[in-house]
């Protein structure tokens, strides 16, 4: 039941990264039709989109990976004792932790690619003739 519970909550993390960046290319629309005029074919305007996907996807594994160990933290060092009256030793599978993260920044790199393939489309080169 936990590993259904974690393949659902990464699938929501997965929409909304995917919404995130439609949004945004959406709203940059201009600043990639440039970068196609200045002369960067679809593939390095989707490298680019990617590149942010991949730091924003790697911002938010490191933030996830350091609250989750605190909140795995407080509940066994502090809930457990209060509330339950015993303790427990708080071990990490860093393996799997250190795999898990990889795969999450993967894929929020390749989501994000996914959200921004209009990016390099021919509408994007044609939305800024909108402001002559």
């Amino acid at each position: 039941m936990t590993y259904w519970l974690q393949a659902v909550a990464i699938a929501i993390g997965l929409v909304g990264i995917a919404a995130s960046f439609s949004a945004q290319v959406l709203a940059r629309r201009r600043e990639f039709g440039l970068l196609a005029h200045l002369g960067l074919t679809r593939a390095q305007v989707l490298a680019v989109v990617a590149g942010e996907g991949a730091v924003w996807s790697g911002a938010g594994v490191a933030l996830g990976l350091l609250l989750g160990i605190a909140v795995s933290a407080v509940l066994v060092h502090v809930v457990n004792p209060q509330s339950f009256h015993w303790t427990m030793e708080l071990l990490l599978p860093w393996g799997r932790l250190a795999l898990l993260c990889a795969a999450m920044a993967a894929a929020g790199t390749i989501t994000a690619r996914w959200a921004g393939r209009a990016a390099g489309s021919r509408q994007a080169a044609l939305a800024v003739k909108e402001d002559w």
